[in-house]
């Protein structure tokens, strides 16, 4: 009797955490149609389609950096292609939704690989160009009924079911608009995720992680545009009708102001700046031209003025600033400890001829910034390449992990010839690094910060991770993570925003990052800047322990006393070249070396 009562609570709490939450969301999401009139049920029909828009502007604008005023001409490519196909040609809805988003996906593909080789302004601009120039297409082709439109257009239906009336084409919105939202949550919290918010202001250091990001950036601008596309379709056969009018520059416009109010870099903020816009526009059409006894379009002076007034206080949008009085969110919970670890590369044996570098060079314009530098290493050691200030160590860095391509000579890792490549490939062939000024996603977490530098050890991509058939290679990326931070002596800030650390803890994080990615050749660039003598002390450990284990660095160091204690031998540069090389107590009392740092000896 006494274990049947023991059991009792569990039976009746098993609807706890998130299965409330998505009971009490189909609830949400069931009620509405039955429950409110039916010109509501049409504002929350228009939310919807509007959510799927601006969800594609939050992932491509708000978290990846690419300012598009054009998405709107996306959703009226999708309306008239269905629009086409089933008045036109006689076809069903349903091969409208597959003949919109196959039009849609090329036309996307085929603007943005035009399009996302601009930067900048340059970039929005453009996206406002092609945007106009579609709008104009549809209102001038008599095909397509010109600015008059096409209308007639059949309702949808689904197993008997015809959506037909607000009512019943509510859940089919809302459905295609609920599923977007988990989609794109689960995009931003995997592998391909963590990429995506590298894009937009480190797009370098994705690049040296092993991301593709021309390629990235191509997808997630296709997969936004099929979101618009959606919605085109969902909006052609819930009106019914279709014309040039709800496809101009304005919608454009109105989309991204609904990112930015929801909060433009959070995937539900697509849903609450499309319900507030929506919402706020229809109520002052209603209320203005009472109050100013005229009618006219005054809800849009006044909308713009509150638009104003609430950049100035939540500049991020309603949902972030929302977030800071809610509590906050649970850690990410560690993957399990027998979570399976990732394949290893095999390291050459010490002694092998790792990285040979053969008259290297670098010009900008008129400036030779690194002159036929030559110089090899072996696996196994830490090679120091040491000089004074601008003597172009860390441009040497960059020619040799491929972040710049060099003007002349020939570097080889393992024999093969690297330079040329761009830095992605470079990293896949054993190459790691960490940067001068410090690299890294500054709101992620530490945890995925470092996952970043596992990228290229991942292969699911954005469509897996939509899905979430990604679970089992996400548990292997983060656990290899966490592995890593616990070695570098960051365990306590894993789940810490990476951009909260001090900086010498970021430079810490980004020598885990590397490792991360189970490298060869590991390129450090002043990691010991910013520590304390026992944080660098701490330092000096972990790089003997990994020479050690067979691992080889190649080190840019200010600190001679840190250098001299840990490296096996020594490259001095000084104005591009090289000007001695050796053991570090040759180094020490080198004439030249002198020179460059003291200016001679009397």
């Amino acid at each position: 009797m006494s274990a049947v009562r023991e059991d009792r609570p569990h039976r009746r709490g098993w609807l706890t955490g998130s299965a409330r939450w998505w009971l009490v969301g189909l609830l949400a999401l069931l009620l509405p149609p039955w429950l409110l009139p039916e010109f509501q049920v049409t504002l929350l029909n228009y939310i919807g389609m509007a959510t799927l828009v601006v969800l594609g502007l939050v992932v491509i604008t708000g978290v990846a950096g690419i300012v598009s005023f054009g998405q709107q001409a996306f959703v009226g490519i999708a309306a008239y292609a269905t629009a086409t196909l089933t008045v036109l040609a006689g076809g069903s809805p349903w091969l409208g939704l597959a003949a919109a988003l196959a039009l849609v996906g090329a036309v996307a593909a085929l603007i943005g690989w035009v399009t996302l080789r601009l930067s900048g302004h340059y970039l929005s601009i453009a996206t406002i160009a092609w945007g106009i120039a579609i709008y104009y297409l549809f209102g001038n082709l008599p095909q397509l009924g010109q600015y008059s439109g096409i209308d007639n257009l059949p309702p949808v239906a689904l197993a008997g079911w015809v959506f037909d009336t607000s009512r019943k084409s509510y859940l089919l919105i809302w459905v295609c608009t609920l599923g977007a939202l988990v989609g794109a949550q689960n995009l931003l919290d995997s592998r391909s995720g963590r990429a995506i918010r590298a894009l937009r202001f480190r797009a370098a250091m994705a690049e040296s992680c092993g991301v593709d990001t021309a390629a990235l950036k191509q997808v997630v601008f296709v997969q936004a545009a099929l979101l618009a596309g959606l919605a085109g379709w969902l909006h052609a056969h819930f009106l019914r009708f279709v014309s040039p009018h709800a496809f101009g520059v304005n919608a454009g416009i109105d989309y991204l102001f609904m990112a930015v109010i929801g909060g433009a870099s959070h995937v539900w903020g697509a849903l609450v700046g499309a319900t507030v816009m929506t919402l706020a526009k229809e109520w002052l059409k209603d209320v203005l031209p009472q109050l100013f006894h005229n009618t006219g379009n005054y809800e849009t002076v006044v909308f713009g003025v509150l638009m104003i007034l609430l950049l100035r206080r939540t500049r991020e949008g309603l949902v972030p600033s929302v977030m800071r009085w809610l509590p906050a969110r649970p850690p990410r919970a560690a993957p399990p400890a027998d979570t399976p670890p990732l394949p290893r590369r095999e390291r050459p044996a010490a002694g092998t001829p790792l990285l040979e570098v053969t008259a290297l060079q670098k010009r900008f314009g008129g400036l030779l910034a690194v002159k036929d530098m030559t110089f090899s290493m072996q696996a196994g050691e830490i090679l120091g390449l040491i000089g004074p200030n601008g003597a172009g160590k860390s441009t040497v860095f960059n020619l040799i992990s491929g972040t710049l391509p060099a003007s002349g000579g020939e570097v080889r890792l393992l024999g093969e010839r690297i330079d040329g490549r761009p830095s992605r490939d470079i990293a896949r062939r054993g190459l790691a690094r960490s940067f001068q000024q410090v690299h890294l996603v500054s709101r992620m977490s530490v945890l995925d910060n470092v996952a970043l530098g596992a990228h290229l050890r991942g292969g699911k991509g954005t469509v897996a991770a939509m899905l979430r058939r990604d679970r089992a290679e996400e548990a292997r990326l983060l656990a290899e993570a966490a592995r890593q931070i616990e070695r570098v002596g960051l365990g306590a800030s894993m789940h810490e925003a990476a951009g909260s650390l001090p900086l010498g803890r970021q430079r810490v994080m980004e020598i885990a990052r590397a490792l991360a990615a189970d490298p060869l050749l590991l390129l450090l660039d002043e990691p010991a800047a910013g520590l304390r003598y026992a944080e660098k002390q701490a330092l000096a450990e972990l790089l003997r322990g990994l020479r050690a284990e067979g691992l080889s660095i190649l080190l840019v160091e200010h600190d001679m006393e840190f250098v001299m204690g840990l490296v096996d031998r020594l490259v001095v540069m000084d104005f591009g070249e090289e000007i001695a090389h050796g053991l570090p107590h040759e180094i020490q009392s080198h004439p030249a070396v002198i020179e460059a740092y003291l200016g001679g000896v009397e």
